[in-house]
């Protein structure tokens, strides 16, 4: 039982405890080690001197814990090689099941702002444009894509494997063939489609070979080619996958140059900014 002086009649009295009564019940229940080991803290946080503030702690130690709720940070994760996760499940990322009470507004903002802590590429796509995307990504499993370099352009090709959207460089494919290794996936995340209307994504990438405005680059395109609604975008697609002989390597240049995608890859558009 708790006793008078323990943590938690403390808390009780903390003017603070009414707004973050709902978020210390989640946390006990959700993660009772987490929730004690808080606890600990703050009666040692009773040892510090006068003056030193209690209120502002307490705040900043839910606020910290406002992350982990929703995601599942530091869930042992199976890397194949190159470091990717196999079996990246929206499960192993996000706590789907306190998520679906939010918004589709509030899961954007809670995704978003945990990602762009992050050095990686993200997304909330609309669930009818992934819808547009998924239903090509079938007929299209693959697509070469071109990512502006100091000279002239890297291809990459980007072949669908069920959500997950893998891209190797195509100097691999030619050295290495079926066993080239990814360089960046981009994982899609339908699971909050019917209902929130949402479908999430987010990245692993190879950073020997790509930095993340690149890879950004790369994702952007995905949606340029697969989400367009201009046919001779999509037809590029098309042609690639179903009558390669006719497909022209320039063709993926002059679209891209034309959305002016990549145009802060170029640089001489950097130095300017440095």
């Amino acid at each position: 039982g708790a006793g008078p002086g323990s943590g938690e009649a403390a808390l009780e009295e903390n003017p603070f405890y009414g707004k973050y009564r709902h978020k210390i019940q989640e946390l006990r229940r959700s993660s009772p080690d987490v929730f004690e080991s808080r606890m600990e803290k703050r009666n040692d946080m009773k040892k510090q001197p006068v003056g030193y503030s209690k209120q502002g702690e307490f705040i900043k130690c839910m606020e910290e814990k406002a992350r982990p709720i929703f995601f599942a940070e530091g869930l042992g994760t199976k890397t194949s090689k190159g470091g990717f996760t196999k079996d990246k499940t929206l499960d192993s990322i996000l706590n789907v099941e306190m998520v679906k009470e939010k918004s589709a507004e509030e899961i954007k903002q809670i995704w978003n702002q945990y990602f762009s802590a992050k050095d990686t590429v993200y997304a909330v796509i609309p669930a009818e444009k992934f819808d547009l995307i998924w239903k090509r990504a079938q007929k299209c499993p693959s697509f070469l894509y071109a990512l502006p370099r100091r000279e002239g352009y890297e291809f990459f090709v980007g072949q669908w494997s069920g959500t997950e959207l893998h891209f190797t460089s195509l100097i691999n494919i030619q050295t290495q063939g079926e066993t080239a290794p990814s360089q960046l996936i981009l994982y899609h995340y339908p699971e909050l489609q019917e209902e929130k209307g949402i479908v999430l994504m987010t990245a692993e990438m190879d950073s020997k070979f790509l930095v993340v405005h690149e890879a950004q680059c790369l994702a952007n395109q995905v949606q340029l080619f697969y989400a367009t609604d201009r046919s001779e975008t999509y037809e590029l697609v098309e042609t690639f996958n179903h009558r390669s002989s006719e497909f022209k390597y320039m063709s993926v240049i002059a679209e891209l140059e034309q959305s002016g995608l990549g145009r802060e890859l170029r640089p001489a558009q950097v130095s300017d900014k440095s």
